[in-house]
């Protein structure tokens, strides 16, 4: 959840903003930002890693926006269909490795919810019924390539 809000806080977008919005405050931002404006060596040194900031801010909620889901919407569930092959939990982020191997990651699950999913035999269906859409996620990682 910090990193949402931290990236929201960073473009001036809000939770309501749609990706429109979104693009116009980047571009904005990197307008203002962009390291080719500054001379100096010192002001061009910091305007890269804001911009670089400022990237990886909008990638991330573009990347976890209804939008952006509803547009993936059926590779999602033909990934969702595959069992999970693997998990990994770490400060309330959940990242969970699909049979294709895709990897998804969710952010802000609670450890009770996470213990719960951990305990039960039915993992994908319990994914599906209290992690996927509850929780804010995106995809980190597509399938493995065929042979």
């Amino acid at each position: 959840m910090k990193k949402i809000i931290d990236s929201r806080k960073l473009l001036g977008a809000t939770a309501k903003s749609d990706l429109q919005e979104l693009a116009k405050l980047y571009k904005g931002l990197m307008k203002q930002h962009h390291p080719d404006r500054f001379q100096d060596e010192t002001e061009r040194a910091a305007a890269e890693q804001l911009s670089t900031k400022i990237i990886e801010a909008y990638k991330f909620l573009e990347s976890i926006h209804p939008e952006t889901h509803a547009a993936n919407a059926a590779d999602f569930e033909t990934t969702v269909a595959t069992n999970i092959a693997n998990w990994h939990y770490q400060h309330q982020t959940l990242h969970l490795t699909f049979g294709d191997g895709s990897v998804y990651e969710y952010y802000s699950v609670p450890s009770n919810v996470y213990n719960k999913f951990v305990a039960t035999n039915g993992q994908p269906r319990f994914a599906r019924r209290h992690i996927i859409g509850t929780y804010a996620g995106r995809k980190v990682s597509g399938p493995k390539p065929k042979e």
